[in-house]
C-alpha cells in the first residue's frame, strides 16, 4: 500500500508542489459556470465545469467544489503524512457521493434548477504519488521532462465514437456533439469518479482544465506555455488569454500544480 506523503496542516512537512488557478467566463458567456480550488498544505486541487437550468451550472459547480474541499480536505487534515493512496481514492469517491447527492436533490427541490449537473476533474498531490480523479470532459495533462501526456480520457459520446473509430480525430474537431457528456456529478443517484495514480518526480507540472480551454488552445500552444521558463500564475494566465484570443466560446478554467526541482525542456513530445 503506497504512502502519498501528503503534508499537514501545521506545516511541519516540507510542501513540494506550487499551485496556480485562474478562471474566466470567456468572450460569448455572460456567467462562468467554472469554479475551482486547491489547497496546498494539503496538495489538493479540484476543477468543476457545470451545466444546466437557470444558473444550475454555476450552483452545481459552487456546491461540487465547496463539499469536496470540505470533505477531501477533513479527510487528507486528519490523516496527515501518513495518507495512503488507497485511503485517498476512498475519501475522493466518498466526497463525490456526497457531492452527487447534493446536486441531484438541490434540483429537485428547486424547479429552475433541475437538470444542473458538473464535470469535475480534482487531485491530490504527494511527495510520491498523486492520484487523479474525474468525471466528463474535465481533463487533467502531464508534463514530465520532453514529454506531455493527457491522463483523462474524456466521458463523452465524441470519445465514444472515437474508440468505437466511427470519427476520425479531423472529424471530431467539426463534430456537433462535442459538449455531449455521458458521465456528470448530480444528474443520477450515483456516479463513479474515475481514478488512477502516478509516481511524482522532480518537475511534474500538472494541468487541470475545463473544455473551454481544451477545444479553445490546440496542442501544440498548450503544450509550448507549459514548457516555458515562468511563474505557474503567468502560464495560467497565458493559457487563458490564448483561449480567449481564439474565440472563447465557453467558461475558461486552469489549475497547475508543479513538483518542486524544476528543470527546463527544450523540445515536448505530445501523447493524447
Amino acid at each position: 500500500m503506497s504512502s502519498l506523503g501528503i503534508p499537514s496542516q501545521s506545516g511541519s512537512a516540507v510542501q513540494p508542489w506550487d499551485f496556480a488557478a485562474l478562471t474566466d467566463p470567456g468572450r460569448v458567456r455572460a456567467n462562468n459556470e467554472d469554479a475551482v480550488a486547491f489547497d496546498a498544505p494539503l496538495g489538493l486541487a479540484i476543477l468543476a465545469d457545470g451545466m444546466g437550468g437557470y444558473n444550475g451550472g454555476e450552483v452545481a459547480s459552487g456546491m461540487a467544489i465547496a463539499l469536496l474541499q470540505a470533505s477531501i480536505g477533513r479527510w487528507l487534515a486528519h490523516a496527515g503524512p501518513q495518507a495512503n493512496s488507497r485511503g485517498v481514492r476512498r475519501a475522493m469517491q466518498a466526497g463525490v457521493d456526497e457531492a452527487n447527492l447534493a446536486i441531484l436533490e438541490a434540483g429537485v427541490a428547486n424547479v429552475q434548477l433541475q437538470g444542473m449537473g458538473t464535470t469535475l476533474v480534482a487531485a491530490v498531490f504527494g511527495p510520491q504519488r498523486v492520484v487523479v480523479g474525474h468525471v466528463g470532459d474535465s481533463r487533467c495533462y502531464r508534463l514530465r521532462g520532453q514529454s506531455l501526456e493527457q491522463l483523462t480520457r474524456d466521458h463523452s459520446l465524441l470519445q465514444e465514437q472515437l474508440d468505437a473509430g466511427v470519427l476520425t480525430l479531423e472529424q471530431a474537431a467539426r463534430s456537433p456533439i462535442r459538449n455531449l457528456v455521458t458521465r456528470a456529478v448530480g444528474i443520477e443517484r450515483q456516479v463513479l469518479l474515475e481514478m488512477h495514480e502516478y509516481d511524482a518526480e522532480p518537475g511534474d507540472l500538472y494541468l487541470l482544465c475545463s473544455d473551454g480551454l481544451s477545444e479553445m488552445v490546440s496542442d501544440e500552444q498548450l503544450f509550448t506555455v507549459l514548457l516555458q521558463d515562468a511563474a505557474l500564475s503567468q502560464k495560467a494566465t497565458l493559457l487563458v488569454s490564448i483561449a480567449n484570443e481564439n474565440g472563447g466560446r465557453d467558461n475558461i478554467s486552469v489549475v497547475l500544480a508543479q513538483a518542486a526541482g524544476v528543470s527546463a525542456a527544450p523540445d515536448v513530445e505530445v501523447r493524447v
